[in-house]
């Protein structure tokens, strides 16, 4: 295979099929979280179902997007990006039609597998073709691109839904998939010979966090003596633990449990873990109080969670250079602990709601805790294993943050106690800065600086 160069046209109909194919599951992870109210109020269900709407994805998701390198593999990255394309496409404007939660639910599982084939396979065909300089130039506009559908998320989510409706949220998605098929018509396919997949590791994933998670979301309603909790809650946990077994003796794991041995991969995903877990139960507190309590539009509430973010984008690299030269332990721990303060400054928020003193505060040192943390966090659990077992790496860190997402949404009625009032936003919060302080405590203890590269001598003696 020759390596390609972003300047040419190969290289640029790559770069843009899989800028095009993972902005789809990124701007889905943000505009979706704005439609939610508006979600019950016209199908009903209540918090419930606004939890199986995050999760009913991020449960298939989670689990298949360990596999969509296996699938890569054996079947081909533009395949396998064709499939996950379709697969979203169809079940997003399916999502636009549905009558009721359960189709809804059921449709977002669905639109979960092809997200989860979108990113991984995006990122793997960037490696496949780009090699060195242009590779690291190639991620980075990448990575600046699919930015873009976190900033304009939450607004374009909002706007959809004061102007139009909560099912454009949904079909908006169809846009980019059908340029990106028609690119896809311009690129070879390849496949590894022997590739093998895990089927049984993908089945036992996949149902122990479905179980698992219905336990969680349902528990308000049932309570802690209904057999469908606890008795849910224990064939989750039976069920991820024959997954860690079966990833021990699979013989191609899409878990490999050797990584683990490294300090920092552990310690990163540890991290990872409390750190998007607190993310996710922060974004969507935040975003369904000021529309259900605070009274903002659809519109207002996307504006409001944009402060973050745009931190994020102008300081992020500078970071990426201090955290390279320094080495990421004090940005880890610095960062969550700022976010940690970010949540317990949103403690302020009374029934006089107002925005500026209230939220704005908050939400700005949450985002200098997340740039501190987000570059940090991906080059050390990246720069702790080989180079060509980066692939896998990325997707076990990326798959650790969305079933810390899942879980963390899927707790949401336990810790609110069903009712996100003004008490249970301010319990939301102290739960947040707890997850937050449990991450930065990780990466203290967890996370070594690289060893620095000694001077050269001969140098300095000439």
């Amino acid at each position: 295979m020759t390596a390609a160069s972003s300047s040419t046209t190969s290289g640029r109909v790559v770069l843009t099929v899989a800028i095009l194919a993972s902005f789809v599951s990124f701007l889905d992870a943000t505009i979706v979280n704005v439609a939610l109210p508006a979600i019950a109020r016209d199908l009903g269900g209540g918090l419930a179902t606004q939890q199986w709407v995050v999760d009913a994805y991020l449960v298939t998701l989670g689990a298949f997007i360990l596999v969509a390198g296996s699938l890569s593999d054996a079947f081909g990255r533009v395949r396998i990006l064709r499939i996950g394309l379709l697969l979203f496409g169809a079940a997003s404007l399916a999502l636009a039609f549905v009558p009721n939660p359960a189709w809804l639910i059921a449709l977002r599982a669905v639109q979960g597998v092809g997200g989860a084939l979108l990113v991984p396979s995006s990122l793997a065909l960037i490696t496949a073709r780009f090699q060195g300089a242009e590779r690291a130039r190639a991620i980075g506009i990448w990575t600046g691109a699919t930015t873009v559908a976190t900033l304009i998320g939450p607004l374009a989510g909002g706007i959809l839904v004061d102007l139009l409706s909560w099912r454009w949220v949904f079909a908006i998605a169809v846009l980019p998939v059908i340029p990106t098929l028609m690119l896809l018509r311009r690129l070879s396919d390849e496949h590894v010979p022997g590739a093998r997949i895990d089927v049984p590791g993908a089945l036992l994933s996949t149902s122990g966090l479905g179980v698992l998670v219905f336990a969680l979301i349902e528990q308000p309603r049932f309570g802690w003596d209904s057999p469908w909790v606890w008795g849910g809650g224990l064939l989750g946990l039976l069920l991820l633990a024959g997954f860690v077994w079966r990833q021990r003796v699979a013989p191609a794991p899409v878990l490999p449990l050797g990584l683990f041995r490294a300090r920092n991969f552990w310690a990163g995903n540890l991290t990872t873990l409390f750190v998007y877990a607190g993310l996710s139960l922060n974004g969507l507190i935040v975003t369904l109080y000021l529309q259900q309590s605070a009274g903002l539009s659809a519109t207002l509430a996307g504006l409001a969670g944009l402060p973050p973010t745009l931190v994020m984008i102008a300081f992020s690299s500078r970071v990426g250079t201090w955290a390279g030269r320094v080495g990421p332990r004090l940005f880890m721990t610095l960062g969550p602990a700022l976010m940690a303060g970010g949540a317990l400054l949103l403690l302020s928020v009374g029934e006089d709601f107002d925005y500026l003193t209230q939220i704005l505060p908050g939400m700005l040192l949450f985002g200098v805790g997340l740039t501190l943390t987000v570059a940090p966090l991906t080059s050390a659990v990246l720069g702790s294993v080989t180079t060509d077992r980066s692939g896998i790496a990325s997707a076990v860190n990326n798959a650790v943050s969305r079933v810390a997402g899942l879980l963390a949404v899927a707790v949401i009625g336990v810790v609110i106690a069903g009712s996100l009032d003004l008490a249970g936003f301010h319990l939301a919060m102290i739960v947040t800065a707890s997850l937050m302080a449990a991450g930065s405590i990780a990466a203290a203890f967890g996370i070594r600086n690289p060893a620095q590269p000694a001077p050269d001598q001969s140098a300095s003696s000439t």
